[in-house]
């Protein structure tokens, strides 16, 4: 049972990295496999809407930009379930998490049915730091990301620096959670 779980703040020690270790730790106890991606630390660049806005990605589903995104795409593909963990920047997503989901909506989005993530679990975490505001739009847009690309909703999760000390549990109870079910248990 592979899951991977992407982490997309640049601070190795704050929040989003307090809540991907827990996801990490909750998928370890459930007796799954975790991987660990943190985007900021891969060479994905934004969608270039290429040739009047789809390039290759309409119809042979790849992204036709050179960078590590296409080695990412493959392991998301061969994973089972995936664990998404933003920090929350002016009710978004991070860069880093904008560049590698608008790339990988526009490569699956499109394959409906069969898409690669077709009904895999996806939980998504919105981790607000600073003024801990704008987590639920980030979280609806993580949303729309997960409905697009045809997977399937398992549970989203805002966390703020006020409620940390209890989310980050809630977090790995909820990767713990999704591989359990997965498992068959």
């Amino acid at each position: 049972m592979k899951i991977l779980i992407f982490s997309s703040s640049p601070n190795n020690d704050g929040l989003t990295a307090a809540c991907a270790s827990a996801a990490a730790e909750g998928v370890k106890l459930a007796g799954g496999e975790g991987e660990l991606v943190n985007l900021n630390d891969l060479n994905i660049g934004m969608c270039q809407a290429c040739d009047n806005g789809w390039g290759t990605c309409l119809e042979g589903h790849l992204c036709q930009t050179a960078d590590d995104f296409q080695a990412l795409h493959a392991r998301t593909l061969a994973a089972n379930a995936y664990i998404l963990v933003s920090p929350v920047y002016w009710g978004e997503m991070s860069e880093s998490a904008k560049a590698f989901t608008d790339r990988l909506r526009r490569c699956e989005a499109t394959r409906n049915e069969e898409s690669g993530l077709f009904r895999k679990p996806v939980i998504a975490v919105a981790a607000a730091g600073g003024s801990g505001g704008g987590m639920i739009t980030c979280l609806l847009s993580m949303e729309r990301w997960i409905e697009h690309v045809r997977a399937r909703r398992f549970d989203l999760i805002p966390v703020n620096r006020w409620s940390w000390s209890y989310k980050v549990v809630t977090v790995r109870s909820a990767a713990e959670a999704m591989v359990k079910e997965m498992l068959g248990g």
